[in-house]
């Protein structure tokens, strides 16, 4: 596999880990201090690595209980993926390439990384709340806020900014595989609908 190969299947990692599943409604609340939204805009920036090949980007999320569209661009902001999921399932838009589908999150995942790695949940793991899944370990800090979440295989360690929203300011997750895979995001702009 070529070194852009290479870049844009841990770019499309990278943004698979933020937006994979993210359809799914979140949970009830587990985090004392907010109620996780439900529909939202995330901005920011990410890395993903993946045994000695990583790729970094920046993203813009728009989440609503319907679907979800992410983009992934540069770090000098042009955007070299489009990925839009819904119930019909998920298209992924490149410039200059025929559009993409896949059936869901997971056969996406298949198709990029050999194996089906079960992410859904993100819409809550990045507000610091568990998704549904009922086996998930939370760890808490002196404030009662998601300090290192363990559910689906993944293992999402928070850091947050001092100030009243109680949200997550940073997340390093980490999914164990024969080449761990890992992905940073750092949230610099979130916003709900008024």
């Amino acid at each position: 596999m070529t070194g852009n190969a290479r870049r844009r299947v841990l770019a499309t990692c990278a943004a698979l880990a933020l937006a994979g599943c993210a359809s799914t409604p979140p949970a009830p609340v587990d985090r004392p201090h907010a109620k996780p939204d439900t529909a939202f805009r995330a901005e920011g920036r990410m890395s993903a690595r993946r045994g000695a090949e990583g790729v970094a980007v920046h993203f813009n999320w728009r989440h609503t209980p319907e679907g979800d569209t992410f983009d992934i661009a540069t770090p000098l902001g042009q955007v070299v993926a489009r990925m839009v999921g819904d119930p019909s399932g998920i298209r992924v838009e490149r410039p200059g390439e025929p559009v993409a589908r896949y059936a869901s999150w997971d056969t996406l995942t298949e198709a990029v990384l050999g194996v089906a790695i079960p992410i859904a949940g993100l819409a809550s793991w990045v507000q610091g709340v568990p998704s549904a899944a009922p086996q998930a370990l939370v760890e808490r800090d002196a404030l009662g806020r998601a300090s290192t979440l363990r559910e689906r295989g993944w293992e999402i360690v928070y850091a947050y900014r001092d100030d009243a929203t109680g949200r997550p300011a940073r997340l390093q997750m980490r999914y164990p595989d024969t080449e761990p895979i890992e992905v940073r995001i750092v949230v610099d702009g979130w916003s709900t609908p008024s």
